[in-house]
């Protein structure tokens, strides 16, 4: 095997944006010396960007989850803290114009080389290729705990008596849905809504009963007689409780109180497919979970639980919502947890490859037979001129005021807009309110801290830091882990290559032990592990180690004391492998004339009986179609820089793109 350095091969355009796998769970990582295959990231999945959410509003950034819409296990170590892994660039259709002011913003952002991704396994040379050039090359199959990849491919609805009939979505009209969900929501301040039986038979009025109960949680019904007529009484049973705890009476005992069904969605992340179900449900969120969150700019394909929601009133949402199917519902007793899957299926197109069939057959074997380095990917370290680890760096060192500094500064490179008038407002009058009322958005990072320093003041920026969101102020500190991990393992490979060393990590169950001299051939490259800092983590015997303490040592850090005054902020350390070989590789080149054609089906394409595309045997273009499966919190991206040799940061990727658009 041969270890090669970056080489600056271009791609022709960069629309590449990637997903990042999902993380472990919380239970597998709280063992003495944590592990993972590639520890926590989307992102849950693990954990999701990893960048918490900013206020900027660039074209082509990666949306965000917006605080607050994860779980937390507040009493957790810090490493099992699940983070969102997502990401994505623009949005098609979005105007071409827009590319170049784009990539002048850009010129301060990240490359590779700042985050210690400097590497290759392969010894091929690389060629360019266009990815996520349409968001459906992209697909995402999630792997769940049973091993199995989960397809959308049954779209009927469980037999179950005790469902009602298909007039509950059509008996009621829009203004009586209109002043119901008012009344659900305590959005007036009616305590009640009465609405007339037209042509009163028994049946009908079970119908509005049904209706009303099953639409609206929360709301409970009656029957009145008034002059003469019949009306049916909407009416709150158990206070603004009832929205989040669907009512315990109306589901039947035999029935397991959670329906699972698989969620196809185009072009949007988990969070957000949640909240339009929620809406529609006129449900809370949280009572949704999940195994792990997936990426926007992506077709994905994943295995959702909802509790006390039927079958057939989700399988109705098909008829409401663009870009989402569900299906394969089933009732069961438990609902999902964050990290149960095994990993994530990908089936990716690169568009427009210049590489030869022998440079492409050299790639992909390499791919399936080596692998890759397990770096973290870009989007781990935030896309402006100030990175997520050294915010991250500056927490761990205890220097709140730079922490303050770091986030709030004027910066040079993607800003726009109301944020750039938020930040020459802090820098003019380090006014937390003044610059607050700068921002149209309150709830992104820069918003959340000045209303923490505006309510604490600025002698207490560390209650005021508390405010954000825990699970993103520890993204800050996860992506320090990071950088230095990356660091570490491009000098890993630099000084032994790709073979193991005495001295070098291997896992013995979820503990760390050393290779000695006489058992090194009894490992592979593949077995070998390297730490991310903490106070519970070994570091190997070798020169790795000095270079790990000499890296922290110059980052003001001491490597024997992990340990934060902050609870929060105290790194235990986990494992990571360095290289991570794909399962179920498969490939194929194929040629085409039409750039916006799907070069494969989906599974809605499936369910719809369309024919596979036929490919002719020579074109105007070729694209390089992949399969392959990793496990959780390993990055996409990296298996495919491994494949093109290129840098994929957000920065190389908009030059070069806006160099083809020319």
């Amino acid at each position: 095997m041969e270890m090669t350095e970056m080489t600056g091969v271009s791609l022709k355009r960069g629309s590449l944006a990637v997903e990042d796998n999902d993380s472990l769970t919380p239970a597998e990582e709280a063992k003495r010396q944590k592990v993972s295959e590639g520890w926590l990231t989307k992102g849950q999945d693990g954990i999701d960007s990893n960048s918490p959410p900013s206020c900027e509003n660039v074209p082509g950034l990666p949306e965000v989850v917006s605080a607050g819409k994860r779980k937390k296990h507040s009493d957790a170590p810090l490493q099992e803290e699940e983070e969102e892994e997502e990401d994505g660039l623009s949005e098609e259709g979005e105007e071409e114009g827009e590319a170049e002011s784009f990539a002048d913003m850009m010129k301060h952002g990240l490359t590779e080389l700042d985050v210690g991704i400097t590497k290759f396994v392969s010894s091929h040379q690389g060629f360019s290729g266009i990815l996520k050039e349409r968001y459906s090359d992209f697909v995402v199959h999630e792997i769940g705990k049973d091993g199995r990849i989960s397809h959308l491919d049954d779209l009927s609805i469980p037999v179950d008596e005790e469902d009602p009939s298909e007039d509950v979505f059509t008996v009621l009209t829009a203004e009586e849905k209109q002043r119901l969900e008012e009344l659900q929501l305590f959005k007036n301040k009616e305590t009640s809504v009465a609405i007339e039986v037209v042509e009163d038979t028994k049946e009908k009025r079970t119908v509005i009963h049904q209706a009303i109960k099953s639409l609206f949680p929360g709301l409970e019904t009656k029957t009145e007689d008034r002059e003469g007529k019949k009306y049916i009484v909407a009416y709150h049973a158990a206070g603004r409780k009832a929205l989040a705890n669907p009512r315990k009476h109306s589901w039947p005992k035999s029935r397991g109180s959670y329906c699972h069904f698989v969620l196809y969605k185009e072009n949007k992340d988990t969070m957000d497919a949640i909240n339009v179900l929620s809406k529609y449900l006129r449900v809370k969120p949280n009572i949704f979970s999940y195994m792990g969150t997936k990426d926007k700019r992506a077709i994905t394909v994943q295995e959702i639980a909802v509790l006390k929601i039927t079958a057939q009133r989700l399988a109705h949402l098909n008829k409401c919502l663009m870009n989402f199917k569900l299906g394969n519902f089933s009732y069961q007793k438990n609902p999902l947890k964050l990290g149960e899957l095994q990993g994530n299926h990908f089936t990716v197109v690169l568009r427009n490859i210049t590489g030869t069939d022998d440079q492409v057959e050299q790639a992909m074997n390499s791919l399936k037979e080596i692998g890759f380095i397990n770096y973290y990917g870009m989007q781990r370290f935030g896309t402006t001129a100030v990175p997520t680890y050294q915010v991250g760096r500056a927490i761990l060192q205890n220097s709140w005021a730079e922490v303050m500094d770091l986030i709030l500064k004027p910066r040079s490179g993607a800003e726009k807009g109301y944020l750039v008038k938020c930040r020459e407002e802090w820098a003019k009058t380090k006014d937390p309110a003044a610059a607050l009322r700068k921002l149209p958005v309150k709830r992104c990072v820069e918003g959340q801290l000045l209303r923490g320093l505006s309510k604490y003041g600025m002698k207490n920026i560390v209650s005021a830091f508390g405010i954000i969101p825990r699970n993103n102020r520890l993204m800050y500190i996860h992506s320090y882990q990071s950088y230095v991990w990356n660091n570490m393992v491009s000098k890993r490979i630099e000084e032994y290559g790709l073979t193991p060393v005495p001295g070098d990590l291997v896992l013995k169950g979820a503990t760390a032990t050393y290779i000695e001299e006489e058992d090194v051939n009894n490992y592979s490259i593949h077995d070998v592990v390297m730490p991310l800092p903490g106070f519970d983590v070994i570091y190997p015997k070798h020169k790795i180690s000095d270079a790990y303490r000499e890296m922290l040592t110059a980052d003001n850090l001491d490597i024997d004391n992990m340990r934060h005054k902050i609870r929060d902020y105290s790194l235990s350390g986990a494992y990571r492998k360095i290289i991570i070989r794909p399962q179920n590789v498969s490939w194929e080149v194929v040629a085409y004339d039409d750039p916006k054609i799907p070069l494969f089906n989906t599974d809605v394409d499936n369910l719809e009986g369309k024919p596979p595309p036929v490919f002719a045997s020579e074109g105007k273009y070729r694209a390089l179609k992949m399969d392959f499966s990793l496990p959780p919190s390993t990055y996409a991206t990296m298996a495919i820089r491994e494949v093109l040799k290129m840098d994929t940061s957000i920065k190389n990727q908009t030059q070069l793109n806006t160099t083809w658009l020319r």
